[in-house]
């Protein structure tokens, strides 16, 4: 794998830990953090402890992404030495043992667990409680054609966390339609992720959302997409009434749109590209809600 990143001034024998843990992908930790921001810029009790708890959670973000991504390729390294986009995975190559990908996910869990730590400890129950969706989630494609919606479940995990570290409260009504409106988003993201391997996943019998729906994907992602922003619109409204928060979704919604009007289904370049302009969707959002916090 091609060392172009910031890691290429780190020694060559470094770089296989790197792209075990996809540190040189930070778009996973982008989708993973955000929707914890979003709940924690409308939930702290002040601006000190709102800007203390993003920087915690971009921390545990990175951390808790890279664990997740060594499990996920500990279950899938035969799999992934079929698939052309991910036969130089350290694990599927050979370039890192089995017990060293253990030894690197202890590591990680101990420094997850400390940055849990700091949290109330409501939260700290709400976070541990993430960790059966963080380990079952990559045996979803084995027997479900939507393992897209196990990924939403776990990568919108942030949105109830970051609820109870900020307020130190399980997460209500509103929150909840927040969290279901995230599992769509990621949803419909994941979905246009999985274009680019819908022919080595047909051929070696992987399941997914993008097969499920093959030929009519933008329908399938639009309402994946439709249904977000509808549940993220009755969440935010639940909480403010109509309010700054509008305006970032409306933004975002028109982001997503024009994701949709650019998705070929046979174009795994603009499927990627796509897939990591979310990270902009989402943050069109954050922007919105932080200013209806400083400002209000």
């Amino acid at each position: 794998m091609p060392a172009t990143g910031w890691w290429r001034i780190l020694p060559q024998s470094w770089h296989r830990f790197i792209y075990l843990g996809r540190f040189d992908r930070p778009i996973g930790w982008w989708l993973l953090l955000l929707p914890g921001w979003w709940v924690i810029a409308i939930g702290a009790p002040s601006v000190t402890s709102m800007f203390g708890l993003m920087a915690l959670f971009w921390m545990g973000a990175v951390i808790t992404r890279s664990a997740g991504c060594i499990i996920n390729d500990l279950w899938d390294r035969r799999l992934d030495q079929q698939v052309e986009r991910t036969q130089q995975r350290p694990l599927a190559s050979g370039a890192i043992s089995v017990g060293t990908a253990f030894l690197c996910l202890g590591i990680l869990g101990l420094i997850g667990v400390g940055i849990l730590w700091q949290l109330p400890v409501t939260a700290i129950y709400v976070g541990l409680a993430a960790i059966p969706l963080v380990i079952l989630y990559p045996l979803a494609k084995r027997v479900t054609w939507f393992p897209q919606f196990v990924l939403g479940l776990t990568f919108s995990w942030g949105v109830p966390l970051g609820w109870a570290a900020a307020t130190g409260a399980l997460p209500d009504a509103a929150i909840l339609c927040i969290y279901a409106g995230c599992v769509a988003w990621v949803f419909g993201y994941d979905t246009i992720y999985a274009v680019q391997d819908m022919a080595d996943d047909a051929a070696i019998g992987i399941k997914s959302s993008a097969l499920a729906f093959a030929g009519h994907h933008k329908t399938a992602v639009g309402a994946a997409y439709g249904l977000a922003l509808l549940m993220l619109s009755l969440g935010f409204y639940l909480k403010f009434g109509i309010d700054f928060w509008l305006l970032g979704l409306c933004l975002m919604g028109l982001h997503l749109a024009r994701q949709l009007q650019q998705l070929d289904s046979a174009n795994a370049a603009t499927a990627l590209r796509l897939f990591r302009s979310n990270r902009d969707a989402g943050l069109l959002l954050v922007v919105a809600l932080l200013g209806m916090r400083l400002f209000a």
